[in-house]
Order: structure tokens, then sequence, then C-alpha cells
């Protein structure tokens, strides 16, 4: 008789397979029931079918697999007619089918099916709390804004080419679908917070995490909350204002983890802009407000589409106007390049220039007017986000913060050259 010739690592598999069947079992179990009407499936079961799917794969391929996938339905269907007129959900028939999957998934790629075997317990435990999130708290409106958020992440972009195309290639259609994706994300965040802790403080905190992500792509989801909404216009201005509170943070950590030199150099220019946009942030966060600005809205549309994928044509105008600069004129220093690519991501010009200074290719000094030109440029194209998509009222109360935000750096440069400063 012929030994059996086990795949590499199938101990971890059915180590991991009976973990995972009786970790989605314990769940069930809680939810089986008692009596003669009760869900034919608990720990027990959901343990060996998991292992099941796990040795089907390992004796006998994927044909055997697949055997044992059926076997798995045609149970099911016995289970579900019999329970149907008590419970007429398909829950734990389903779990037992996707318990022998991954089952089998533990052989190959044991981390990834116990995560999905993990997510999928958490899934199922969480029925009370989706259902009452579902009927309860989420309009109408609002649950066809987060399908259509799930089908622009979960569907169009995956299926988005991955290339660039057009003059120059400098068209990419996978980043600008991205760029609506974290917009459609950023305003979907705003109008959680805004529902969580009111407009007055909702907004401003939902600004802020947002920089985080992008500063540009939270002033423009700002911009179109307070075109759509009037009544959110000072908030969603102290939104976009704290965003580029976080702008700063963020490049504070990145040079600190890039080049110490560099952000010694630029360690005042930048608590100079963080303390600009921190006060006029601070100054539309406690100016006061009307009884209905500081209630929470009615429940809404989370996003506008139409906002999104503006922001993200405009976006990509401008990085595409800078390639064809850039192209036509050729390298002409580092300062041209920081600045042009500071249009599209200021953070990624200060890592580009602060990467020349570790490697010692230029001096900690010369990094700095480059960094702060990226900055500036950067600030150009909030303004014109700013407008485009929030309109005048939106832009032109933007405006003298985004203005003292790029020049804040500036003027602390001029400080620290004044005689005072160096006797």
């Amino acid at each position: 008789m012929a030994a059996v010739i086990l795949p590499p690592n199938s101990v971890l598999g059915l180590a991991v397979a009976l973990g995972i069947g009786l970790l989605i079992g314990a769940e069930r179990e809680r939810r089986k029931g008692v009596g003669p009407l009760r869900s034919a499936a608990g720990v027990r079961t959901f343990a060996l079918a998991s292992v099941g799917g796990a040795l089907s794969l390992i004796l006998g391929g994927e044909l055997l697999l697949v055997a044992a996938v059926l076997g798995t339905f045609v149970f099911s269907a016995m289970s579900y007619a019999r329970s149907r007129k008590v419970d007429p959900g398909l829950t734990s028939e389903f779990a037992l089918v996707v318990a022998v999957l991954l089952g089998a998934l533990a052989v190959r790629q044991p981390a990834l099916a116990a995560g999905v075997g993990v997510a999928t317990t958490a899934l199922l435990a969480s029925r009370e709390l989706l259902h009452r999130w579902l009927r309860d708290l989420l309009t109408e409106q609002e649950a066809h804004d987060a399908l259509l958020f799930l089908a622009a992440a979960l569907i169009v972009l995956p299926l988005t080419p991955d290339r660039a195309i057009g003059p120059l290639g400098l068209f990419q259609p996978r980043k600008l679908w991205e760029l609506v994706v974290l917009v459609l994300g950023i305003a979907g965040a705003g109008h959680i917070a805004t529902r969580a802790f009111g407009s007055r403080h909702g907004l401003p905190l939902a600004g802020l995490l947002g920089g985080f992500v992008s500063a540009t792509a939270t002033i423009g989801s700002m911009g179109a909350r307070a075109k759509s909404n009037p009544k959110l216009l000072r908030p969603s201005v102290a939104g976009a204002l704290f965003a580029n509170v976080a702008t700063v943070v963020q490049m504070t950590v990145l040079l600190l983890v890039v080049s110490r030199p560099v952000l010694f150099l630029l360690a005042c220019p930048l608590v100079f802009a963080a303390l600009a946009a921190f006060a006029w942030a601070l100054a539309y966060s406690f100016f006061k407000y009307s009884a209905s600005e500081q209630s929470q809205p009615p429940a809404g549309r989370a996003f506008q589409l139409k906002s999104a994928l503006a922001f993200a044509s405009l976006t990509t105008a401008v990085v595409f106007l800078s390639g064809i600069l850039n192209h036509r004129y050729g390298s002409v220093g580092v300062l041209l390049g920081a600045a042009l690519a500071g249009c599209a991501d200021t953070h990624s010009a200060a890592i580009a220039v602060a990467n020349l200074v570790a490697r010692s290719q230029i001096p900690a000094e010369a990094a700095v007017i480059p960094i702060l030109a990226g900055l500036t440029t950067n600030t150009f194209l909030k303004v014109i986000v700013s407008f485009s998509l929030g309109g005048r009222a939106f832009g032109w109360r933007l405006f003298p913060g985004l203005l003292a935000f790029a020049l804040a750096p500036w003027l602390a440069i001029w400080v620290k050259r004044l005689p005072l400063f160096h006797p």
C-alpha cells in the first residue's frame, strides 16, 4: 500500500482548521436553541466540517474538496427544510459551508484562513448590532450611500487598470479612482462624526483625522458638505483648517524618521505653520454658533459622488500639468521638482528631498526651501479645491487661514535671519 505524501505544513493547516471550526462552532452553539427543532450544527459539527475540508484537500485534492462542499450543501439543505418554519434564516447553513472552505484554505494559507475565520466569527456574533444599526440608525439614503461606497472601494477599484496611459504616461486610472474612494471615505467619516458629536464638534474632529489621510481631500469633502448645507459652513471651515494641522504633524513624524537634521532646521517653520492653522481653526470652532449649527443635523447624504469625481479630476489635472512642465523644461533642480511634486502630495515631496540629505547628496540646509516650496504649492492647490467644491462662501472664509498657513513658515525663516538672532 502506497504511503500518503502529505503536503508541507499539513499539520499546521489541520490545527488551524480545527481552531477555526471550534471558534465558529462556539458562536453558533450559543444560538443553536433547544428542543427537537434546534439547529443541527453546533460546535462539534463545525469543528468536524472544517477539519473535513482540510483533510479532503490533503488526501484528494480539489476534486475531493468539491465533493465535500457539495455534501455539506446537501446536509445544510436538509437541515434548513426541517427548521425553516421556526427559523427561516440561512446563516448557520452558509456558515457551515464557509467552515469547510476555510478548513481547506488553512492547508495552503493558514494565516489568511485564521484571519478570515476570526472575521467570520465576529460577523456572526454582531447580529443584533448590525440589525439595530441598519434598521434603527441608518436612513434609507445613508444605507444607499454606504452601498455606493462599498461598490466603489471593493468592486470598481480592483477592476480599474493599474497602469499609466495617455500622453507621457501621466494619466493613471487606478490613482484617479483611489482619490474618489478617499474623498468618499473622508466625507462618510465626517457624516458619522457629525451624527455622533454634532456639527460643531464632529466636523472639526473629522477634519483633523481626515487630514492625516489627505488634507486636500478633506478640504474638498468639507467644501462639498458646506455647499450642500450652508448651515454647516463654519464648522466645515474649522474642519478644513484642522486638516492642515494634521498635515504639519504628519510631516514632522515623517521627517523625524527620514532625516532629523532636516527636521531640526524646519522645526520653527513647521511650528509657525501649525500655529497659524490651529489659531484660525479655533477661531471658527469657538465662534458663536446658532442653535441650528450646534445641534445635530438631520440624517441625509453622507457624501456627493459628483464632488468626489470633481476633486479627483481637478487633482489629476494639476498633476498632469506639473508633469508636462517638468518634461518640457527638464530637471532644473531640487527646488522646482519639490514644488511640482508638492502640488500632488507635500509629504512625498518632503520625503524625497529629505532622502537626498540622508544619502548625503545635498546638505540639510539645501532641503529647507524645496520642502517649504512643496508645502506652498500644495496649499495653492487647496485654495483651488476650496473654491471649486465649496463655492465662494466656503472658499473666501477658508482663504485667510490657508494664506496664513502658507506664509507662516516663510515668516519663521525671515525671523530667524534677523540680526537679533545672529549677534
